[in-house]
């Protein structure tokens, strides 16, 4: 231990053997920090994980320069499932001290695995959009982007508690349930994870047992019950006390780590923190010119998400500017949302109606890719959907709707009478006469020696006569306005 004045190395002494200032304080406060930093080692060692949290945040408030907590605490936060928060610890004692510390193979073998690195930053910006869906209601589309998320980072906490929260809300507790229990294995004293277990139990009656989840249970006595979600969140149990203490700390009493925090916290307060001060803020300085540099990556990353947000921000901008559209894209998302629903609950007729109604070039591609898969196994059910919703625009002269539903009907099946005759007449009263002919010459070949074949060549030839009606006209005008040009001359 060195002295925080001069940086001399500390005797047994209560005063500094170089400078001569009263250390006993800053030894009573290195000796709390090793006090918290055992506590918090022995809540990490039964997956008291929040409860080690906590302890080893109170160790570095004590000493900030103590490395095997701060290492400690970015192992707790990696296992939590928060790499960001871990990999910041790591950095931060790597800073303090470069030479034999683990934190630097804790960081060289995360970075060393980029494809994991990776994936686990994916799952956090994914978890960050599936929060989003859950405030603007999207909660089907936030279930599925959390399934994938905890397939792909299973030690994510806060996604545990986001999917049991939507299955709570649903009204499917088992499925919350076993979801919570996932959680407690992790972290088997985080209050939310209890909170929620108790609703749980609140609502379906059962009380969760987790006796398979806590290793503590081995010590027990065989008659012991194991405790339950509700007496563990209860805040009146009877805390399990870790061992504290080694060495020098085994010898301070209670009456001297009582006076070392009444009196010594004072006696810092009005003597020693000016010095303190001085002396972390130079350095932190020094860290922080060093932690720039390991952070430049982190930088560029930044920069780039920010150039993502200033896109889509000009796109937001430029989109509110076309009211109609927005409206249609916002009623294509509404459809198929209602279209997931329907499909997750088995109704396949209502969940081809509603895909109908979705215009697939207004989602994103992510939405697309599910609306590809959704309509490749709705297929018969959502060419009866695309038809009749074309019938029903048809008679309500809405044409580029028909030839927007009728041409997907018509990717399913292009053998189809109406599907055919109906597009071709919407093009036709659009005044597109090529693809109004191509669609009637389809009937021609597909219904040969029909009535249906004869009426299509009736609406070909009458297209043919307005054609080269319109030809003459615009020969003859032509004409009048050279004989005009030649008077003039």
């Amino acid at each position: 231990m060195r002295c925080m004045n001069c940086g001399a190395e500390l005797t047994e002494s209560a005063y500094c053997p170089k400078c001569g200032c009263d250390v006993s304080v800053q030894k009573q406060a290195c000796v709390l920090s090793g006090l918290y930093y055992n506590q918090g080692l022995e809540k990490a060692q039964v997956r008291d994980l929040s409860g080690a949290i906590d302890q080893l945040k109170r160790s570095l408030k004590f000493n900030k320069l103590n490395i095997p907590a701060r290492n400690l605490l970015g192992l707790v936060y990696f296992e939590t499932g928060e790499v960001v928060a871990a990999l910041s610890e790591w950095v931060i004692s790597k800073n303090i001290q470069p030479e034999g510390n683990i934190a630097a193979e804790y960081i060289r073998n995360l970075q060393q695995d980029a494809n994991r690195l990776d994936v686990i930053n994916q799952t956090i910006k994914k978890y960050n959009l599936a929060l989003r869906n859950c405030f603007e209601g999207n909660e089907d589309v936030a279930l599925i982007q959390l399934k994938k998320i905890l397939a792909q980072n299973p030690k994510l906490i806060k996604g545990y508690h986001l999917l049991a929260l939507l299955y709570i809300d649903k009204g499917e507790y088992e499925k919350a349930r076993k979801l919570l229990k996932k959680a407690i294995r992790i972290d088997k004293t985080n209050t939310t994870t209890l909170r929620f277990l108790r609703e749980v139990d609140e609502q379906t009656g059962t009380q969760t047992s987790l006796e398979s989840h806590f290793s503590l249970w081995g010590r027990r006595g065989e008659d012991e019950k194991p405790e339950t979600a509700s007496e563990l969140d209860n805040p009146d149990r009877e805390p399990i006390q870790p061992v504290v203490g080694r060495g020098g700390q085994a010898r301070m009493s209670i009456m001297n780590m009582l006076i070392g925090i009444v009196i010594g916290a004072a006696a810092i307060w009005f003597l020693f923190i000016p010095a303190w001060t001085r002396s972390i803020n130079r350095a932190a300085n020094e860290k922080v010119t060093k932690y720039s540099s390991d952070m430049a990556v982190y930088s560029a990353q930044i920069q780039m998400m920010n150039d993502q947000v200033e896109a889509a921000r000009n796109t937001v901008e430029d989109a509110s500017g076309d009211v109609d559209s927005a409206q249609r894209q916002a009623s294509s998302y509404r459809y198929f949302s209602q279209a997931i629903y329907a499909y997750s609950a088995g109704q396949n007729e209502a969940a081809a109606r509603a895909l109908a109604q979705v215009d697939p070039s207004l989602v994103d591609s992510d939405s697309k890719k599910i609306y590809d898969a959704m309509a490749e196994d709705l297929d018969d059910a959502l060419f009866s959907a695309y038809k009749k919703t074309g019938i029903e625009a048809f008679d309500n002269k809405d044409y580029d709707t028909v030839i927007r539903v009728m041409e997907l009907a018509k990717a399913i099946s292009a053998s189809d009478y109406d599907v055919l005759n109906y597009l071709a007449h919407a093009y036709r009263m659009k005044g597109d006469a090529k693809h109004a002919d191509e669609n009637f010459r389809l009937i021609i070949s597909t219904f040969p020696d029909t009535q249906r074949a004869e009426n299509a060549m009736q609406y070909l030839s009458d297209s043919a006569q307005s054609v080269a009606a319109q030809t003459v006209e615009t020969a003859a005008a032509e004409e009048a306005q050279n004989g005009e040009d030649e008077n003039d001359d």
